[in-house]
This record gives C-alpha cells, structure tokens and sequence, in this order.
C-alpha cells in the first residue's frame, strides 16, 4: 500500500475517482491528505465525506511561490505521504516542492502529451483540428507538462465537438485511467530510468499503456 497526497484547487473530481477506487478495494493505496490552495474549492467536501484530512494552504499567504512550497512540503510530510498526485492543482510548483517528491509527483493532463501542454489543451486541440484527443498520466518535471509518460487514454475528436463536449468525453477516461496508474504504481510495476545524460523515462512492466485505440 502507497500512501499519497492529493492537491486541488477546484471540483475535485479526479481526487473523487481516487477515493473511489481505494473503498472498492481497486486501488491498494490510503489517501492521507487532501490539500487545497483555495479554501472554497469543492473538492474538500469530497475528501471530508470520505473522512480523509484536508489542509487549506493558501498561496496569497507566502511571498514566493518556493516559500509556498515549502509549506506545502511540510504539510505532506507531517501526513507522511510518499506519493503525490496532482488532481486538477492549478499552481506550478518549484524545484523546491519536486526535489522533496522527486519522480514521486504524478500529473494528470487533458491532452495526448507532447501535444497540448498547458492550459486550455481542449481548445487547443480543437483549434489545431485534431482527430482525437485524450488524456496523459506523468511524472512531473521542471518543465510544463515535460515529464516521462506513463499512460494514455484516446478519444475521438467529433465533429460536433465544443470545448465542453470534449472535456466531459476526456474525464470520463481521466477518472479510470489516474487510479489505474496509481494502482501501478502501488504494485511496483512502475519504474523511473535515468539517461547517462540524467533524462528520466519511465518504464511499466506488464500490460498496455495506452487505452481507447481499436
């Protein structure tokens, strides 16, 4: 069993999708903390029904975004967490935050990395024409949405499609693929590799990847 740390800042529902799967047994993990930079984000409630402990940690509180994630560092360590996971956080986080969780923070993104990085991959991809679309689980790096690939889910880009239409069909998968891959992780069957040039990559022993594809 892996222990983790969820950051939100608004709905929650990928952290939801994680409790989920650890009370029906299909995610061998424990939720230590739910922590939040906003103290009205909607995902709090969630973490609290499930009686899992929340923190509000307030970014307008700190100077700087390092003495920010110091706090938040801090706060996660007192709850002993190993594993972090960044379920719909909307701060970027410093070399002091991801030194202390090195390799060991876990991103879910709305789009078929490399493609799309940032905000608004939806329409993004909408505007560029794409023909499908989908979500990414990585690691987190230094970079924007740069970090070593675990997993993808693909869905069809409609020809109808607004930006809201594609997020909802996008959740969906973001819902069974983040626990799917914490699942992984709790398993051993994740395995980060360094380059002699120090770039990590990130290898997953046994079954596909990359879900959604007929």
């Amino acid at each position: 069993m892996i222990t983790l740390g969820v950051l939100i800042s608004g709905s929650g529902t990928n952290c939801q999708a994680i409790l989920d799967a650890c009370a029906a047994g299909r995610l061998d993990a424990r939720v230590a903390v739910v922590v939040s930079n906003k103290k009205d984000a909607a995902g709090l409630a969630r973490a609290e029904k499930a009686g899992v402990p929340t923190v509000v940690v307030p970014h307008g509180a700190y100077p700087d975004r390092r003495a920010f994630d110091t706090a938040l560092v801090a706060t996660l360590r007192a709850h002993g967490v190993e594993w972090v996971v960044l379920a719909g956080f909307m701060r970027l986080l410093t070399d002091t935050f991801l030194d202390a969780f090195a390799m060991r923070t876990v991103n879910i993104h709305p789009a078929l990395l490399p493609a799309f990085p940032g905000v608004d991959a939806q329409k993004q991809a909408l505007a560029y024409g794409v023909r499908v679309s989908g979500c990414t689980v990585h690691l987190v790096d230094r970079g924007t949405d740069t970090g070593p690939i675990i997993a993808q889910s693909v869905v069809p880009v409609l020809a109808d499609d607004d930006e809201e239409s594609l997020k909802a069909r996008i959740l969906v998968e973001e819902h069974a693929l983040l626990p799917r891959v914490l699942q992984w992780i709790a398993e051993g069957r994740v395995k980060v590799e360094a380059d002699p040039q120090g770039k990590h990559r990130v290898r997953v022993e046994g079954g596909p990847t990359v879900f959604g594809l007929a």
